[in-house]
This record gives structure tokens, sequence and C-alpha cells, in this order.
């Protein structure tokens, strides 16, 4: 089984909404990366997580969003990201609208995840996005947590990264 048949089972895909969203930036002429969990599957053994969490310049989400929902996906807005989905796909889609992830855009890389060609932010910047996601305590106990176990995904394929965490985290880490 390839990892793009592996990812569409565990997201009951009727419908490869990966490759749907490749194809909705490629539309859109979007520059992108990939962060978060899927991000950290780039570069440590991979984990299976039902979402797809992405930059994009911030200048095409109205665009992008325009297609989406053009292509009968649902399109939802929150404080931090616009998320899609579909029917057919467990899968969730966030588009990070926090500015601070711009720059990663900058850095980004183009990566195999999970047998999908991607633009993915560099390992400085996923392991950066993670500590600011862990740091944030206004975020749920069990998304943190999912983040501290992200981190350490990270360090142990990485040890190098281990000097460019917060000693509050090096110490959850111990």
């Amino acid at each position: 089984m390839t990892g793009r048949t592996f990812f569409n089972s565990v997201a009951n895909g009727e419908t490869d909404i990966v490759q749907g969203l490749l194809s909705i930036l490629h539309q859109t002429g979007s520059t992108y990366c990939i962060i978060g969990g899927l991000g950290v599957n780039a570069y440590a053994e991979p984990v299976v997580s039902l979402d797809i969490d992405l930059v994009v310049i911030s200048d095409h989400i109205s665009d992008i969003r325009s297609v989406a929902e053009a292509k009968g996906m649902k399109v939802e807005e929150f404080e931090h990201s616009i998320n899609l989905s579909i029917s057919g796909s467990d899968l969730r889609i966030q588009l990070q609208t926090d500015t601070r992830y711009q720059e990663f855009l900058l850095h980004r890389e183009q990566r195999d995840v999970l047998g999908y060609s991607m633009s993915v932010a560099s390992l400085q910047d996923i392991l950066r996005g993670k500590v600011w996601a862990y740091s944030d305590k206004a975020r749920r106990k069990s998304k943190r947590q999912k983040d501290l176990s992200d981190i350490m995904r990270l360090v142990e394929a990485h040890p190098e990264l281990r000097a460019q965490l917060p000693p509050e985290i090096v110490s959850q880490l111990d």
C-alpha cells in the first residue's frame, strides 16, 4: 500500500482531497507550505493526522476560498484559520491566517509526504511553529500535548534541534 493510498483510507477518502487541495493551489498560483503535524511528518517518522495545516500568501486566500467553494468544499472561518472540508473525507484543511507564519514561505522546500510531493516549511520553521503552538496556554491541553509529542519526534530525528528549544520545553522532554 502506498503512502497516498494509506493516507486516503485513514481519512475515509472517497475523493483524494489532498490532490484536490494541490490542484486548487496550482490553479490559483498560490505559494504555500505545509506546517503542523503533516509538516513534522516530512522530517520525522510519520504519524497519522486528519489535519493539513498550511500557510499561503495572504493575498491568495480569497482566491483559494472561491475555487474551493466552486469545487463543493465547505469553507469555515475561525480566529486564526480558514478551514476547508469536503463531504466524503474526514480530512480537514486549515489555512493558517496568523501573520507570524507568512515568513515560513521564504524557507519552504519540496518534500515527499505520504506519497505527495509538497512544499513544506523548513525544519527550523516547523519546530518554531510547534513551539508557538505548545506555548499557547489558550490551546486545549490535549492539543498542546500533541504539539509536545511532535517536538519530541523532531528532536529524536534531529537531535541538533534540542539547542533551539526554550528551557521550559527541554525540561518537558527529559
